[in-house]
């Protein structure tokens, strides 16, 4: 069973070809969520945050502030490092648990591991292909700032706060182009999805 791992930079669209393999029957691995689940109030990670950035971090019921804690880490490269160091060795270690569970499904067509931080967590070694969703930067950063509703100097800032696109491609094994209509990143899609689960059939 093949696995794929699923990246791209913020507001290239990702989650809509996450979308659609879910549509189609592949099982997705959502990163994302999973680090929600392992910054949960009381949780050894949630501690860890806490005492790193202090309460301001909180929000009134104790959870961590995603937003707040995005405003911080951002701007600054050194406590990004912080963050990433204790959320992304426990979201590998779930993500290779969830991988070893999925694989004992013959049901399950395709497993899908959808991280932005796919390349920079080091989780690569943990797929068989890795696809990057991919636009252009000025699109990108105009899908950005009209999603998140921020400024263009917000939207820059939390753009170079990632891997280059340019970087991200080196390891793609393969590119959804989706700087064009849903339409057409579905027909990519589609003709991926017939492509890879055939294959994988035989």
């Amino acid at each position: 069973m093949l696995v794929i791992g699923l990246t791209g930079g913020i507001a290239s669209g990702k989650s809509t070809v996450s979308r659609y393999l879910r549509e189609r029957g592949a099982v997705i691995i959502d990163a994302d969520a999973l680090a929600k689940e392992l910054v949960a109030r009381g949780t050894p990670a949630w501690q860890e945050i806490v005492a790193f950035f202090g309460s301001q971090v909180l929000d009134e019921a104790g959870n961590i502030d995603r937003k707040r804690l995005g405003q911080i880490i951002f701007v600054d490269p050194q406590a990004r490092t912080k963050l990433n160091s204790i959320v992304h060795p426990k979201v590998i270690e779930a993500t290779k648990k969830r991988i070893r569970e999925l694989k004992d499904n013959d049901n399950v067509p395709l497993i899908v591991v959808d991280a932005p931080l796919l390349i920079e967590a080091g989780m690569t070694d943990l797929v068989d292909e890795v696809w990057v969703v991919a636009v252009p930067v000025q699109e990108q950063l105009n899908r950005l700032m009209f999603r998140d509703k921020l400024s263009q100097e917000e939207a820059i800032k939390r753009i170079h706060s990632q891997m280059p696109l340019e970087e991200k491609l080196t390891y793609a094994d393969r590119i959804i182009d989706n700087s064009g209509s849903v339409e057409e990143t579905l027909e990519i899609l589609d003709a991926l999805w017939k492509e890879i689960v055939h294959d994988t059939e035989k």
